[in-house]
């Protein structure tokens, strides 16, 4: 099942993006993991790109189920989060964690190996850490809170496009570091071009970021959609006067704030009922309801059906359907 995403870039927005991005690369690796091995990485201080070349494996992060990896899967990774990489056949050998915490944004041009087992490699991965930013001063990740999954394939020829960027680093010619970012930068602006299709939700983050001071309050939004938000107190997360918030937000996101709450709220719901048993009144307190009440008016509002009539269906692998923008509810919580 599948929730599409509330709102995504638009082409004009993603050209202004791609037109004033820099790419600054920290640090880039290959990861060799043998069959029933695991290699282990510590956090890295900037955001980290993973891309599977060969084998199948998986990537596990604290907090997220488990990431698939196959070949031509690629990961992005928020600063600061660790992760480990297995390799079919685990449990096994397993490689103590590397220290990325050296990786900064001031020690470019680092190449670095790791491996884990002593056979042949199972699981191939690039690995680089970077930093992202767009007119000039903006981290284009630095709200990120999750990882990124997308699975791309050859034709897309990414991995041809990363050992490239490791080649140059290698090398260690004048301009080799110039030349990876601009590399890397070719495989950020081939992630961004995905964001115009993907139904993955990450892409709502790119939707606004043409306005820092919006995708700061959304993602606030996204991240604890169940939280005593107003209008108020999002205007002030974003710096800005309580009307002057309304009007951007709106302008930015096509709908006003209470009501992409709503539907944040109503999809984090329906997340819950087809992925849990947590009861319905518990959800609906998760998702910002004092009365169970609301919550499943609310719910019917947005996904034509009760609670329990929507998980019973998520059971058999019904399709999940989008709140629609006429979700409208009732409860206090979310009054402007």
């Amino acid at each position: 099942m599948k929730i599409e995403p509330i709102v995504r870039v638009s082409e004009t927005d993603l050209n202004s993006l791609m037109s004033s991005l820099e790419v600054n690369v920290v640090a880039l690796s290959e990861c060799l993991v043998s069959r029933g091995s695991r290699l282990e990485m510590a956090a890295a201080s900037v955001t980290g790109l993973h891309y599977n070349l060969k084998g199948i494996g998986k990537m596990l992060v604290p907090g997220f189920p488990p990431i698939e990896l196959k070949p031509h899967t690629l990961i992005i990774l928020p600063a600061n989060m660790p992760f480990r990489i297995e390799a079919c056949g685990f449990p096994g050998k397993s490689m103590p964690s590397p220290d990325l915490k050296k990786f900064s944004t001031r020690s470019s041009g680092l190449v670095r190996r790791y491996t884990a087992g002593g056979g042949e490699p199972e699981v191939i991965l690039i690995c680089g850490f970077f930093s992202a930013f767009y007119g000039s001063s903006t981290d284009m990740f630095s709200s990120l809170r999750e990882p990124i999954v997308e699975q791309f394939d050859e034709t897309d020829r990414l991995d041809e496009t990363l050992k490239l960027a490791i080649s140059e680093l290698i090398k260690q010619e004048v301009g080799s570091g110039a030349m990876s970012a601009a590399v890397l930068k070719q495989v950020i602006i081939t992630i961004l071009r995905r964001s115009l299709t993907s139904l993955n939700l990450w892409v709502e983050r790119f939707a606004m970021l043409s306005d820092p001071q919006i995708s700061r309050a959304f993602a606030e939004m996204a991240a604890h959609p169940g939280a005593n938000h107003t209008v108020s107190s999002l205007a002030g997360m974003a710096g800005l006067s309580r009307s002057s918030f309304m009007a951007r937000f709106t302008d930015v996101v096509g709908e006003s704030p209470m009501t992409i709450l709503r539907h944040l709220r109503m999809r984090q719901a329906a997340k819950q009922l087809a992925s849990s048993q947590m009861p319905v009144d518990q959800i609906a307190r998760s998702a910002g309801y004092g009365s169970r009440s609301s919550f499943i008016k609310a719910f019917r509002k947005s996904f034509e059906c009760d609670p329990t009539e929507f998980r019973t269906q998520a059971k058999t692998n019904a399709f999940m359907k989008q709140p629609s923008s006429k979700c409208l509810a009732t409860t206090s919580e979310a009054e402007e």
